[in-house]
């Protein structure tokens, strides 16, 4: 079978796939409405129908699928889900807040689960508290140590806040000195009612030179395909990265595509177009012909929504979901 290029030659062979748009955290940038309403059961793709979809992509090319949420590990199928999909011929993974990582740490080895990413904004308990709205950070912190103490690959993902990431960045780095985590600093990106301003924005750059002026610093090799710039201070163990989404796009040579967990395609994070896998599914009709749309529909750059010049963005303007109703 064909694998997915789109019109700009780029192969698509990485899938993120959201199993629920259920949370339990309440982090502003992501569900900007604590009493947002989640999806009924009914609406959600069932664990055969999420490995049936999944094995078509995966016959398609794909050889990557990361889990998302929402949280993927407040599914009650999560483990039926991830014993089925370890059977695909891909690489899985997933991005997790942390909190319930400990209950399944057999679960993740047994299906071949080598690398977790965990979101993680902050390293003070308080702040930790104002952001997500509950008193987790000790056990999420306490699974990330977990999860290397098993030999687990860590990324943390911080979302770079403006007033935060200020007085945390070089905390963030400084964890990397004993521990081989990678830190990874992300841009913060425009969604439906997450109050993004361009002002808000704390670019790669800037972060770069706080760190700089502080220690000493090597750039590291990125590869193909990398969301991540990644660099290294001299003498420690882990690493650290920004990702610069608003103000150096990487689209050049996308391969990411997504499935939300209403069975919903979407080409691009940004893009407000989605192909309906899952009700075509259920009608028992061929899911193919829409995946290929999807990919031949996918814009060159940031889901034909705003300029790559992150300062004439306009939020109110960009159709979208919010960010847990895409997934992560």
């Amino acid at each position: 079978m064909e694998k997915l290029i789109d019109q700009h030659n780029r192969i698509h062979n990485y899938l993120r796939i959201s199993l629920t748009d259920s949370c339990n955290f309440r982090c502003a940038y992501c569900m900007p409405n604590e009493e947002i309403e989640c999806l009924p059961n009914s609406k959600l793709m069932s664990t055969l129908e999420i490995e049936q979809i999944a094995k078509t992509f995966v016959d398609l090319g794909v050889k990557k699928i990361r889990l998302t949420g929402g949280e993927p590990l407040v599914r009650k199928e999560f483990p039926d889900i991830v014993q089925r999909l370890s059977k695909l011929p891909v690489e899985l993974t997933m991005t997790t807040n942390g909190v319930l990582v400990h209950k399944h740490l057999q679960l993740f080895k047994d299906a071949g689960i080598r690398s977790l990413n965990v979101s993680l904004d902050t390293l003070n308990p308080e702040t930790f508290f104002k952001l997500t709205k509950r008193n987790q950070f000790q056990q999420v912190w306490d699974n990330i140590l977990l999860l290397l103490e098993h030999g687990f690959r860590v990324k943390v993902n911080a979302v770079a806040l403006n007033g935060i990431i200020e007085d945390e960045l070089l905390d963030f780095v400084r964890i990397t000195e004993k521990l081989p985590l990678h830190v990874r600093f992300i841009e913060f990106m425009p969604f439906s009612g997450n109050h993004w301003k361009s002002e808000k924005v704390i670019t790669a750059k800037q972060m770069l030179e706080v760190v700089q002026a502080e220690m000493e610093v090597v750039k590291l090799q990125d590869q193909v395909h990398d969301t991540a710039k990644k660099y290294k201070v001299v003498g420690y163990e882990g690493t650290f990265a920004f990702i610069t989404t608003m103000s150096e796009h990487f689209c050049g040579d996308c391969n990411r595509m997504r499935i939300t967990a209403d069975g919903k395609m979407k080409n691009c994070l940004f893009g407000k177009e989605e192909m309906d896998l899952l009700g075509t599914l259920r009608k028992g009709e061929d899911i193919l012909p829409l995946i290929r749309l999807s990919i031949f529909r996918k814009h060159a750059m940031l889901g034909g929504q705003f300029s790559p010049d992150y300062l004439k963005a306009e939020a109110d303007k960009i159709e979208n979901r919010s960010m847990i109703k895409i997934g992560g």
